[in-house]
C-alpha cells in the first residue's frame, strides 16, 4: 500500500507538471526509483515466503499477485517519469493544445484510484468497470493519432514545423497514459485472481 500511494502521487504530479508547466522531473525520478526498489523488496519477500512456508491455495495466489501488483505500481512510476522527461527534453508546451491529454488524464486518474480502492477492499467487480474505462482511453488515443495525421497532411511545411513539438509531446504522453490505464486494469485482474482464483475476463 506504500507503493500504491507513491505511484498515485507520481502519476498525478506528472499530469500536474504538464498542465501547469512546472518542473518536477527530479521529484518524480526519486519516487520512480523508490518504487523500483520497493518492487524488488516485494519480490524478495515473496520468494522468501514461498521457499520457507510453501504456501498453497489462497495464500499462494495472494503472494503471486502481490509481485504482479508491485510491478504495476513500479510501471506507474516509470511512466510518470517518462512524462516528466518529455517536458524537459522537448521544452515548453505552454502554447500547445492540452485538451487531449487533460481529457485522457481525467479518466486515467479515476482508473488509478479505482484500481487502488479495488485492492484495498478486494473488490473483484471493479475489473469490468476498469476495462470499460480502458476502452475509452484507447479510443481517445487512436482518435488523436488519426486526427493529428490528417491535420499534418493538410498543413503546409511552415505550420507542420510549428506544431511538431506539440504533436510529439502530446502523442508520447497519451501513449504513456494509455499504458498506465492498462496497468490499472492488470491490478484489478490480480484482485480478481486473489478473490476468486480465476482470471479476469478480458475485453
Amino acid at each position: 500500500m506504500d507503493m500504491a500511494k507513491l505511484s498515485e502521487n507520481s502519476v498525478f504530479a506528472a499530469i500536474e507538471s504538464y498542465e501547469q508547466s512546472t518542473h518536477l522531473k527530479k521529484q518524480i525520478f526519486d519516487w520512480s526509483e523508490k518504487l523500483r526498489i520497493l518492487q524488488d523488496e516485494v519480490s524478495d519477500l515473496a520468494i522468501e515466503l514461498i521457499a520457507l512456508y510453501q504456501p498453497v491455495a489462497t495464500d499462494l495466489r495472494f503472494i503471486k499477485s502481490c509481485m504482479e501488483i508491485a510491478y504495476g505500481f513500479s510501471r506507474f512510476g516509470r511512466y510518470a517519469y517518462d512524462i516528466a522527461d518529455i517536458l524537459e527534453t522537448i521544452g515548453s508546451v505552454s502554447e500547445c493544445d492540452k485538451s487531449a491529454v487533460l481529457e485522457m488524464s481525467k479518466t486515467v486518474r479515476e482508473m488509478i484510484l479505482l484500481s487502488l480502492q479495488a485492492l484495498r477492499s478486494r473488490d473483484k467487480d471493479a475489473s469490468q468497470r476498469l476495462y470499460e474505462m480502458d476502452s475509452i482511453v484507447d479510443t481517445q488515443y487512436r482518435k488523436y493519432i488519426h486526427d493529428a495525421i490528417v491535420t499534418q497532411e493538410e498543413e503546409d511545411a511552415t505550420e507542420k514545423l510549428k506544431d511538431l513539438r506539440c504533436y510529439i509531446s502530446t502523442s508520447l504522453i497519451l501513449r504513456y497514459l494509455e499504458r498506465i490505464s492498462d496497468h490499472a486494469c492488470y491490478i484489478a485482474d490480480s484482485v480478481v485472481y486473489i478473490v476468486t482464483g480465476s482470471s479476469s475476463p478480458r475485453r
